[in-house]
C-alpha cells in the first residue's frame, strides 16, 4: 500500500478548540496532530458546545459528550433501558478523520478486494448485496471505555462507560464471500482487514494506515455490513462498508473496509503490532502482547446516576458478554457488601447483544454507591477491581464503574 495525499481536515467548530488544530506544525508529529491521532482535547459537553462537527451534524447533541472532533461519547444516563442504541445516539470513534461524503453518494459502487482465497477478485458491494444477506446484533466498543477510571492517567480520550453502545447490522458473512471465492488458501491464520481512509503524505503507511488481524475463528460470525440499525451505513460509523466482527472489540471492525486478506501473519501496522497491545504501565508495545480481540463480560448502570427519591425505585442497566452470552446480572446499592440479582430485560438479540436490567430497590434517605456485577453463561464474572495497563484498556472491574447517588 502506498501513501496517497489527503487534504488537511477542517477546522473544528470554535467550542472544539484544540491549540494542534489551531498551528500550523512541522514534520510527523505535527501531522499527526493535525489528524487528531495526538489528542489532548479537553472534554466539553454537548449542550455546552455550539455544534457537533460537521460529519456529525446529524446525531442528537443532548445525549453526546464531545471529547474531540473524531471521539464523541454517549451519555450515561442516554442508554436508559434501550435494547438497541439509536444511531444518532451511538458513540463515534475514528482513528482517522472519515473520509468525504462522496463515499456513500454511490454506495453500491465501493470496492473490496479479497485476498487470500483460492479465486481472489475485487468486489463491488452492489455484487455482495446479491450473494446473501444476514443481520446481527452486537455490542459495539472502543478498546479504551472506562479508562477514565484508571488512576495512572492513562493516555488517550478518557472514556467513561460512553464508548460503547448495541447496534444492529445487516450485511453478508464473511465466510459466505470466501467459500464463493473457493475458500481460504492453506495456512491462513488470521482474516486482516485494511480500511480505505486517505492517508497523509510524508508519513509511513504503516505507522498509520487502520489494518488489523483477528484469528481465522472470527470467520464464524464476521460480515460485511452495509446497513445499521435498518439504515445505510452512514460514514461516520464506516460506510459504506465495514467489516464487523461481533464480541470483538471495535477497533478491529475496520471501517471503509477496501481489502480483505486471509493470511498466515498478523499486518505490521503499527495499529496491530504495537497498538492495542495489553501491557505493564510504562511498558511499550510489541507483537508478543495480548491484542485487544474478544471483548470481556461488562456492566454498569444507567439510571439513577445522581439523585433520587426516597423508597421504591427502578436501577436500570446494560451488560454483555462479548462473545458469550449473559447468564445474569447482580447489582449493589451499599458498594458490593451485599448483592440482589436483577432482571434482565427486553428481547434476547442473541449472545453479542447488551442485555438490559433492572432492579427494584428501596432506598433511604442519604448516599448509595450502586454497582452491577455480570456473569456470563460460561461463569465468567466481572472482577473487582481493574486490571491496571498502559494505555487503559479492557476496563471492566465493577468498583470503578458504579455511581454515588443521593436519596
Amino acid at each position: 500500500m502506498t501513501s496517497q495525499t489527503s487534504p488537511m481536515p477542517p477546522e473544528p467548530p470554535q467550542t472544539l478548540d484544540n491549540p494542534a488544530r489551531r498551528t500550523l506544525l512541522k514534520g510527523s508529529a505535527g501531522a499527526l496532530a493535525a489528524l487528531g491521532l495526538m489528542q489532548f482535547t479537553p472534554v466539553v459537553r454537548a449542550e455546552e458546545a455550539t455544534l457537533l462537527p460537521d460529519y456529525v451534524a446529524w446525531k442528537r447533541q443532548q445525549d453526546l459528550i464531545v471529547h474531540g472532533r473524531e471521539t464523541i461519547e454517549t451519555e450515561r444516563g442516554a442508554i436508559r433501558s434501550g435494547v438497541v442504541t439509536p444511531s444518532r445516539t451511538l458513540f463515534v470513534r475514528n482513528n482517522l478523520p472519515a473520509p468525504d461524503t462522496s463515499i456513500t453518494e454511490d454506495p453500491d459502487v465501493w470496492e473490496v478486494s479479497i485476498e487470500g482465497v483460492n479465486e481472489p477478485r475485487t468486489l463491488t458491494l452492489g455484487e455482495l448485496k446479491r450473494m446473501d444477506v444476514t443481520t446481527v446484533a452486537s455490542v459495539l466498543q472502543c478498546s479504551g471505555n472506562g479508562r477514565a477510571f484508571f488512576p495512572h492517567g492513562a493516555s488517550g480520550t478518557q472514556w467513561s462507560v460512553g464508548a460503547a453502545g448495541c447496534v444492529v447490522w445487516t450485511g453478508v458473512p464473511l465466510k459466505t464471500v470466501v467459500d464463493a471465492l473457493g475458500g481460504s488458501v492453506d495456512g491462513a491464520r488470521y482474516i486482516t482487514g485494511t480500511g480505505g481512509e486517505e492517508l497523509p503524505e510524508g508519513l509511513d503507511p504503516k505507522d498509520i494506515m487502520v489494518e488489523r488481524s483477528v484469528p481465522m475463528e472470527a470467520m464464524e460470525s464476521a460480515i460485511l455490513a452495509w446497513e445499521m440499525n435498518d439504515e445505510p451505513l452512514d460514514r461516520a460509523h464506516g460506510g459504506p462498508l465495514r467489516l464487523v466482527v461481533p464480541g470483538y472489540y471495535g477497533v478491529n471492525n475496520v471501517k471503509y473496509v477496501k481489502r480483505l486478506a486471509m493470511t498466515k501473519e498478523q499486518t505490521e501496522a503499527k495499529i496491530q503490532a504495537s497498538g492495542y497491545r495489553v501491557r505493564d504501565v510504562g511498558v511499550g508495545g510489541s507483537p508478543d502482547q495480548p491484542s485487544m480481540w474478544e471483548m470481556n463480560v461488562k456492566s454498569w448502570v444507567t439510571l439513577p446516576l445522581d439523585s433520587t427519591h426516597e423508597g421504591q425505585n427502578l436501577i436500570y442497566g446494560v451488560a454483555f458478554g462479548g462473545v458469550t452470552a449473559i447468564d445474569k446480572v447482580e447489582v449493589s446499592v451499599d458498594g458490593g457488601d451485599t448483592w440482589q440479582e436483577a432482571e434482565i430485560i427486553g428481547p434476547d438479540l442473541g449472545p453479542y447483544a447488551w442485555r438490559p436490567f433492572v432492579l427494584k430497590a428501596d432506598l433511604s434517605p442519604g448516599e448509595h454507591r450502586i454497582v452491577s456485577r455480570a456473569t456470563d453463561v460460561e461463569g465468567n464474572s466481572q472482577p473487582r477491581e481493574r486490571t491496571d495497563n498502559e494505555r487503559g484498556y479492557g476496563h471492566n472491574g465493577w468498583e470503578d464503574h458504579g455511581v454515588t447517588v443521593t436519596v
